[in-house]
């Protein structure tokens, strides 16, 4: 009888123990408490709503957004994702909720190729965030700082104004044109003088990592196809060469920071004000070289 009794204990827990990993996998939403989330699209199983994005994801987005409405809540593989398709929501996100939403995500390939994303545009919500920002804002952004840099941006229209003369009476691409006129205005202004060829070069292979879709970053579990299909070496190699050009760039400015090629405050460029913060200890902040590197790149 003991016996008997002892197997039905068994059979029971066993039992239990079926079923609820049966309701766990059938019905999890039994299992927890129910939040009040915005509608969202029937998703797949792994990708998420990946699928409905498109070759066109703001048109995608924007027709999703008439069948769900101005606030959805979407599902790129394992990343929950709230989509404002509306100014009310926007606001409400960017201002009303600002602390909530203000954070950045955590991408592999960026924190590759941008020094582990301690730049202005990417960095987590923080202390380290904060004092970027401020010293953006002081030393970087002031508009005593912008109306410094006047001079570069006349010399570089009075370049275009002269290109556009000399080349009367035929075919000029504009588009190519303003890229070059954009391009040399920042590299006088973060680096002092115009750099062609390798610079160029760089940046066309900064730009398409920055737009390649990573697996890792939406599906962890299978963030071991990015390095089979060579991204992640991709990026290491990008990050390595622009490292090795910003390092150069910077021990050039140490140099003349040292000799006589450094000029007055009118002719300093963003490094030399970066070089002159991560000096100065009185901020209190922490200003590595790589910190000024991701600053510079982006």
């Amino acid at each position: 009888m003991e016996n008997f009794q002892s197997l039905q204990t068994l059979l029971f827990l066993l039992s239990s123990i079926i079923l609820m990993i049966f309701i766990r996998l059938k019905f999890p939403f039994y299992l927890r408490t129910r939040k009040n989330l915005p509608p969202s699209p029937r998703k797949l199983p792994i990708i998420g709503n990946l699928h409905q994005l498109g070759s066109c994801p703001h048109r995608s987005l924007h027709a999703l957004s008439q069948k769900h409405g101005p606030l959805m809540l979407l599902h790129f593989g394992s990343v929950a994702t709230l989509v404002a398709s509306s100014a009310k929501a926007a606001q409400e996100i960017l201002k009303t909720h600002d602390l909530s939403f203000c954070s950045r995500p955590n991408f592999k390939v960026l924190n590759i190729i941008l020094y582990g994303c301690k730049n202005i545009a990417l960095s987590p919500y923080g202390e380290h965030w904060r004092q970027l920002k401020s010293v953006a804002v002081i030393h970087l952004l002031s508009n005593t700082r912008v109306k410094s840099f006047q001079k570069v941006r006349e010399q570089e229209l009075g370049l275009v104004i002269a290109m556009l003369e000399k080349s009367s009476g035929s075919l000029v691409d504009i588009s190519a044109l303003l890229l070059s006129f954009s391009n040399r205005i920042t590299c006088k202004v973060a680096m002092g003088r115009t750099y062609d060829g390798k610079l160029i070069h760089l940046l066309n292979q900064f730009l398409d990592m920055l737009i390649v879709f990573n697996v890792g970053s939406y599906i962890p579990w299978l963030g071991w196809v990015d390095r089979l299909s060579g991204l992640v070496g991709r990026a290491e190699k990008n990050a390595k060469e622009f490292d090795e050009f910003l390092e150069s760039i910077i021990e050039e400015h140490v140099n003349n920071r040292r000799g006589d090629g450094y000029g007055s405050e009118e002719e300093q460029n963003f490094i030399d004000i970066l070089l002159d913060v991560q000096k100065d200890k009185a901020t209190g902040f922490t200003f590595d070289k790589d910190t000024i590197k991701a600053v510079i790149l982006v």
